[in-house]
């Protein structure tokens, strides 16, 4: 598993976030933490400030310097479209440049979350999402791919992954990874990594989970490890929260996050009627197996022959130590559990997909 860390900065403070490393790495054996230059999110809380969630990181790294080799730490550049916010903080600029992936941005990115990171390398660099235009249903708008919407001015896959070679050999970067990206996206980095003789991504970091199963399809076979062996990184295996079963019925947990941010768009796809309806089901399937709802979801996605790692996120101690149980070697889910689970998924396949 992975130790996600996106809330660190708006609902999680600085002494949380080192609370969360120390239990997670020191006391669990967690090796790996995900982290963006753009994280907190969502930037919609008052208090947002593009970079906070690294500088937390890099401030607990100083405070333990002998951990920095024991464990594997990711971030990622914005892709097309993030705040100028964003932008200036690599800098201290106060321009209204957008984010793009060229190879200016990518080096100058790479050095900011090196900074704010207070460390030397970065194990896997992560395009946060492409810089052409991409349906991608699980983060926003529709899955169905609409050709007026190509930008004739899209940063070259070539140019980015030049860029990420410099970084490579520079020893800034170890590897690099793609996420919220498509088959396309992901057969057209590898050709320009070979054209170039520049290593091919590890990772793809795409949206995962029981209500959203896309990926083992057409993209779980081209990352494949008898193909081009690229580990998937789910995020939100959680479904925003969902999948604890706390919004089921309608319940409106206090200061949960689809409830505090009620408008923080991708997530609220999860309670929708079919995506309730799931859910529910789901949850008669956990307790059946005698799990938590929030074991059951987690632990399923630790069975797919095509993750790498999860990703998981909490804004308590009592969930994170939830999360990380659901990987204990003793947690397996048998046979019957298994097919229950695709049963369900067949009756109400994905159905936090938005479609236009």
């Amino acid at each position: 598993m992975c130790l996600g860390t996106m809330t660190w900065g708006v609902q999680n403070t600085e002494q949380d976030a080192h609370a969360q490393l120390d239990y997670a790495v020191k006391v669990r054996g967690v090796n790996f933490i995900d982290t963006a230059e753009m994280y907190p999110v969502p930037m919609s809380d008052p208090s947002w400030q593009p970079g906070t969630t690294e500088e937390y990181i890099g401030t607990w790294l100083r405070a333990n310097p002998t951990i920095r080799s024991q464990v594997v730490i990711a971030t990622k550049i914005a892709g097309y479209g993030a705040s100028a916010k964003i932008v200036n903080n690599r800098d201290g600029g106060d321009g209204d440049a957008i984010a793009r992936l060229d190879k200016a941005s990518v080096l100058q990115a790479c050095d900011a979350s090196l900074r704010r990171l207070q460390t030397d390398y970065i194990d896997v660099y992560q395009l946060h999402w492409p810089d052409r235009y991409v349906p991608i249903g699980a983060f926003y708008g529709s899955p169905e791919y609409v050709p007026e919407m190509e930008r004739a001015d899209a940063v070259p896959i070539r140019e980015t992954v030049e860029a990420l070679g410099e970084l490579i050999a520079a020893g800034k970067i170890k590897h690099y990874g793609l996420s919220n990206e498509s088959t396309f996206g992901v057969c057209e980095f590898v050709r320009a990594a070979d054209e170039l003789g520049v290593p091919r991504p590890v990772s793809i970091q795409n949206s995962f989970c029981l209500l959203h199963r896309s990926f083992e399809t057409e993209l779980a076979e081209a990352c494949a490890e008898s193909n081009y062996d690229i580990g998937l990184l789910p995020w939100t295996p959680l479904g925003g929260g969902a999948l604890t079963g706390k919004y089921l019925n309608g319940a409106t947990p206090a200061n949960s996050r689809l409830v505090k941010y009620e408008k923080y768009g991708f997530h609220q796809r999860y309670l929708n009627e079919k995506s309730q309806e799931a859910t529910a089901a789901y949850k008669e399937i956990a307790d059946e197996a005698g799990l938590s709802l929030t074991t059951l979801s987690l632990a399923w996605c630790k069975t797919r022959s095509y993750v790498a790692s999860t990703i998981i996120g909490a804004t308590s101690m009592e969930q994170l130590k939830e999360n990380i149980d659901a990987f204990e070697p003793s947690v397996v889910l048998s046979a019957e559990t298994l097919l229950a689970i695709d049963a369900v998924h067949e009756r109400c396949r994905d159905p936090s997909i938005q479609r236009s």
